[in-house]
């Protein structure tokens, strides 16, 4: 027992481990104990002020319903400068900052940091280049790999989205370069909600357009300030012949697209139904009699 605690005596007063001692000695220099302690209240006030930022922007949001889109900007631009702010005086209070702490910190933790954190800081890069690149707004309904939906977050290291069945998606900021993204409004409240109907080729076509223009109009939803178009083609649906009719009204706030859809159809329902005008149907010719031989 005497050798083996003589052994482990040398062991633990070996050069190389006598060499590494002063390095995390050194480590530990650099750290303000106290203001680590002192991190603590300024962590909890930033905690505060983020949920008081977003319960304040809610509610604002719901009370000035034409001004939501404004309000959101400025709410995803508070939550930057409060991240930015309390990440800084967290640092000046726990850290000495200075050439040698520098040196000595870069040199142990780089790599190791480096590695553990690329996603991160390529979504926080991201996330500060779609703030001035603005590829999408918050407030703005987009088409994003697959998903359709309203941007509710843009954040350091991720965007959110809420999508019309009401799921909760997150995206990571570095994600939003790599696919195609279609924002519907861009950064206004109206938006243009394409509508599809289809009537027989031996309907009176003129007449369908005019009577889907007018349901659109008619809609309490519809944005007046943008002209309502409605464009015809012959087609092959479902191997009929028909008259595709695609209108393209604006709905004045895009959160009442689904409202705006399903009213028009069920006015252009009622309106085919009392003009007669049906839908694509099989079309039989009657060949003109022959000459007798």
């Amino acid at each position: 027992m005497r050798r083996l605690g003589l052994l482990t005596i040398a062991l633990f007063a070996s050069p190389a481990v006598a060499q590494d001692a002063p390095e995390f000695g050194r480590l530990a220099e650099f750290i303000r104990w106290g203001g680590v302690a002192a991190s603590v209240p300024i962590l909890l006030a930033a905690l505060f002020l983020l949920r008081l930022v977003e319960s304040g922007g809610a509610r604002l949001a719901a009370r000035f319903a034409n001004r939501r889109p404004t309000i959101q900007k400025v709410q995803t631009l508070a939550r930057f400068a409060l991240y930015v702010i309390a990440f800084a005086l967290v640092l000046s209070l726990s850290i000495r900052l200075d050439p040698t702490a520098l040196a000595v910190i870069g040199g142990a933790l780089a790599f190791a940091v480096g590695f553990a954190l690329r996603d991160l800081v390529a979504s926080f890069l991201a996330g500060i280049t779609i703030m001035f690149d603005r590829p999408f707004q918050v407030g703005d309904r987009v088409t994003f790999g697959g998903e359709y939906g309203d941007i509710t977050q843009i954040g350091l290291r991720s965007v959110r989205m809420n999508t019309l069945g009401h799921n909760v998606i997150t995206i990571p900021n570095n994600k939003v370069f790599t696919d195609v993204t279609a924002s519907g409004n861009y950064g206004e409240l109206e938006m243009q909600v394409p509508m599809d109907f289809y009537v027989g080729a031996d309907q009176p076509v003129e007449r369908a357009v005019a009577l889907v223009r007018e349901a659109c109009l008619t809609s309490p939803y519809v944005f007046l300030e943008r002209p309502v178009k409605v464009v015809a083609r012959q087609v092959i649906f479902q191997d009929y012949v028909a008259f595709h009719l695609k209108a393209r009204p604006y709905v004045f706030d895009c959160k009442y697209e689904e409202d705006f859809a399903t009213d028009v159809h069920l006015r252009v329902v009622e309106a085919f139904r009392e003009h007669h005008i049906g839908p694509p149907a099989v079309l039989h010719r009657q060949l003109p009699p022959t000459a007798p031989d």
